[in-house]
C-alpha cells in the first residue's frame, strides 16, 4: 500500500499533516506526533502584529511608520502576554526542525503587505521546509471592496513567495466573492499550495457583563462539507497542492477529502481531544479502508469525486441544490 502523496513539491509519506496548534510548544509532543505517523508538522503562527510591535520598539516612529500600522498593533495584546516574540519563534523553528525528520512548516499570519513579510526569509534560514501564509482578515469596512481585499492578499502572497526560497502555501477563508477565480489567481502568481479553510472564531456575547465572550471551539466533522465542495471544484483546475483543514476527525473524513481532490489533510482538533497517538489510529484505518475498497495508493484515490470529471460543474452544483431542497419530507404525524 502506497500512502505517499505529492505536496508543495515534496513527497510526504502519507497525507496526514499536523496543522498549526499549541502542541508544537512541547518537543516531547512533537516527537510523539512524528512517531504516530505525522507526515509534516505546521507550527502555530507568527503574527504580523508581533513583528510590527517589535519593529516599533526598536526603531524610531518615523522609520517604522512607513511599513506598519500603529492602529493595528494598538488592539493587539502586549508582547508580555504572548508566549514568544519573533526571535522566540525563529528559535522554535530551529528546535522543532532539530527534533523531527519530517517537513516542518512555519506560519505567518497577517492581513497587510509590508516589511514584516521579510520574516519569510528568516524562517527559511531557521530551517523551515515550507511556509504557510495564513490570511485571517474579516472584511468589516463598508468602503473596502472585495477586489481591494483580493489585491492585498495577492500582494502578500507574492511578497512571501519572492522572499522565501521554500514552497509557500496560502491558507484562506471561503468568503471571497468568486473563490474559484481568486484561487486561480493565487495559483497563477506562484502559490505552491492552497489550504482550505481558515476558521473564523466567532465570539459570543455575555449579556450580564455586557462584554464579548471569547472561547476557542474545536472543529467537528460537520464543518467538512464546505471544504469538500471547494476541493472538488478546484481539483484539476489549479496546479497548487490542495489541503483540507477543519473537520478532519476520522480516516473516513480524510478519504472524503482525498476523493474530492486534496493532496493532504491537516488534523488539529481531533488530536487535541484524543492525544498525539490518535493520529496513528487514523493512519492505520485509512490504510485498512483503502485496502478493503481496492485502492493501492493515495494517488489512485485522489480526485475520484472531483467536479472536473463532470462536463458542467456549475450545472451539477445547481442540480444538487435543487434536489436537496426538494428532498425534504415532513415527519410522520405532522
Amino acid at each position: 500500500m502506497d500512502l505517499s502523496t505529492p505536496w508543495l513539491g515534496l513527497r510526504l509519506k502519507n497525507p496526514l499533516i499536523v496543522g498549526a496548534s499549541p502542541m508544537v510548544d512541547d518537543l516531547g509532543t512533537v516527537r510523539r506526533l512524528e512517531d504516530a505517523g505525522a507526515a509534516a508538522i505546521v507550527l502555530h503562527s507568527l503574527f504580523e502584529e508581533q513583528v510590527l510591535r517589535e519593529q516599533l520598539a526598536s526603531l524610531d516612529a518615523d522609520t517604522a511608520a512607513s511599513e506598519s500600522s500603529a492602529e493595528a498593533v494598538s488592539y493587539f495584546p502586549s508582547l508580555d502576554d504572548l508566549p514568544r516574540g519573533p526571535e522566540g519563534y525563529l528559535d522554535l523553528v530551529r528546535r522543532v526542525k532539530a527534533a523531527v525528520a519530517v517537513p516542518v512548516v512555519a506560519s505567518l499570519n497577517g492581513t497587510t503587505e509590508g516589511g514584516w513579510l521579510r520574516y519569510a526569509r528568516l524562517l527559511e534560514e531557521a530551517g523551515a521546509d515550507a511556509l504557510e501564509l495564513n490570511v485571517y482578515a474579516l472584511a468589516t469596512d463598508p468602503w473596502d471592496s472585495g477586489e481591494a481585499i483580493e489585491r492585498r492578499t495577492l500582494a502578500m502572497a507574492r511578497a512571501v513567495r519572492e522572499a522565501a526560497g521554500v514552497p509557500v502555501a496560502v491558507k484562506l477563508s471561503p468568503f471571497y466573492t468568486a473563490f474559484a477565480h481568486f484561487a486561480r489567481q493565487l495559483d497563477r502568481d506562484g502559490a505552491d499550495g492552497l489550504v482550505l479553510f481558515n476558521r473564523f472564531y466567532q465570539p459570543d456575547l455575555d449579556v450580564e457583563e455586557l462584554a464579548v465572550a471569547r472561547a476557542l471551539r474545536l472543529s467537528d466533522p460537520a464543518e467538512l462539507p464546505l471544504r469538500l465542495r471547494w476541493l472538488a471544484i478546484l481539483s484539476g483546475r489549479v496546479d497548487a497542492s490542495l489541503v483540507a483543514t477543519g473537520g478532519i476527525h476520522t480516516a473516513l473524513d480524510a478519504v472524503k477529502a482525498l476523493m474530492a481532490g486534496a493532496h493532504a489533510v491537516q488534523m488539529v482538533s481531533a488530536l487535541l481531544r484524543h492525544g498525539p497517538e490518535y493520529l496513528g489510529l487514523v493512519r492505520d484505518e485509512l490504510e485498512r479502508w483503502m485496502a478493503e475498497h481496492g485502492y493501492d495508493s493515495v494517488e489512485s484515490l485522489r480526485g475520484t469525486l472531483a467536479l472536473a470529471r463532470c462536463p458542467d460543474p456549475a450545472a451539477y452544483e445547481r442540480a444538487n441544490y435543487v434536489q436537496i431542497l426538494q428532498s425534504w419530507r415532513a415527519p410522520a404525524g405532522w
